[in-house]
């Protein structure tokens, strides 16, 4: 099993960060990954690190699809991926429905088809093959729909790529979204997992695998855990217990929790359910207050740096081929390098 890093990168002096991605590289991490949300954006951070690096692989984890066009996404993998001499890994996702529309403005709309084709533009441009034409639901290009000129023709990419297939990454929960990961993707960057539940949340995974005609080892699976070290595995979970209470309680009219829905999956319907309805009647600090030690020490990393140690002996034994970590704890990377 290989190791990540994950940088939840929020603006603060570029020292603050390189010493943690500097020692990531020297004791062999594998991957460092960049996240975005609606502050830093996921690229800006990996082109930095990609002239103070050699060896480390750089992911966005994830760039956000409503964000930029097919076009302009595989321009920077393109150009990601020669700056750093082919460490490049796109991880695309769809955001959530309240950042698609209230910061980027897009309609959070037929989602398995916006992904579909966008990935299929992206790959048909990095690959350089021919001139990119896509005549889809969502996407066309050339754009021929109201106020075009009717004069563009299809373009091919000026730059010529180092790689004609940069590894493509989907950041999915629900189970549809995951079997098109299965189906289209090369890696699944999950965030919601726990090896006790493997069995039930990578059946969708392998079903878009089968229908594909892939085989597993196709698709690395790459969960993101969020840690909190802690002197006590009591005061772990309470810091993680507020971020994990909005994840599975978070509810709005005609949208979807797929967080949630994977709570149910695990087993803690009611569980997840007592959240959710704390939640919406605004009793948050009883949310907070419901969501389970079990169900916090499956998807996270917990508690003092020995039984975080401990834990990941479980994910190690996991069908998981990178385990990303969300932190900048040198020792915690050291352990689990060791481990894993």
């Amino acid at each position: 099993m290989r190791l990540g890093l994950a940088l939840g990168y929020g603006g603060e002096p570029i020292e603050e960060v390189l010493p943690v991605v500097r020692r990531a590289e020297e004791i062999g991490v594998d991957s460092v990954w960049s996240v975005e949300e609606y502050g830093p954006d996921a690229v800006s951070v990996l082109g930095y690190l990609a002239a103070v690096t050699s060896r480390i692989k750089l992911g966005t984890g994830v760039m956000q699809i409503p964000a930029r066009t097919p076009a302009a996404t595989a321009m920077t993998a393109m150009t990601l991926d020669v700056l750093s001499g082919g460490r490049f890994q796109l991880g695309l996702g769809l955001s959530v429905p309240w950042i698609t529309e209230g910061w980027h403005g897009q309609p959070y709309d037929r989602p398995l088809r916006r992904t579909r084709e966008y990935v299929a533009i992206v790959r048909d441009a990095v690959a350089r093959e021919r001139r990119v034409e896509h005549d889809g639901e969502i996407y066309t290009l050339p754009y021929r729909g109201p106020g075009s000129t009717g004069r563009a023709r299809p373009v091919r990419s000026e730059m010529e790529p180092l790689r004609p297939r940069v590894p493509l990454f989907l950041g999915a929960i629900g189970p549809r979204n995951v079997a098109l990961t299965g189906e289209i993707a090369d890696g699944w960057l999950s965030g919601l997992y726990a090896p006790e539940h493997e069995t039930a949340l990578t059946a969708p995974l392998d079903e878009g695998i089968a229908r594909a005609g892939r085989d597993r080892a196709d698709v690395a699976i790459c969960p993101i855990l969020y840690v909190a070290r802690a002197d006590d595995a009591a005061k772990g979970r309470d810091l993680l217990r507020p971020l994990f209470a909005q994840l599975v309680g978070a509810s709005a009219p005609g949208v979807r929790n797929t967080y949630f829905d994977v709570a149910c999956q695990m087993g803690l319907e009611g569980a997840a359910t007592t959240v959710r309805d704390h939640l919406a009647a605004g009793h948050r600090a009883d949310a907070i207050a419901a969501v389970p030690d079990r169900f916090l020490d499956q998807v996270a990393l917990s508690g003092p740096l020995p039984a975080m140690v401990d834990r990941l002996h479980a994910w190690k034994e996991s069908r998981v081929d990178t385990l990303i970590l969300l932190d900048r704890d040198v020792e915690l990377l050291e352990a689990a390098r060791a481990v894993l």
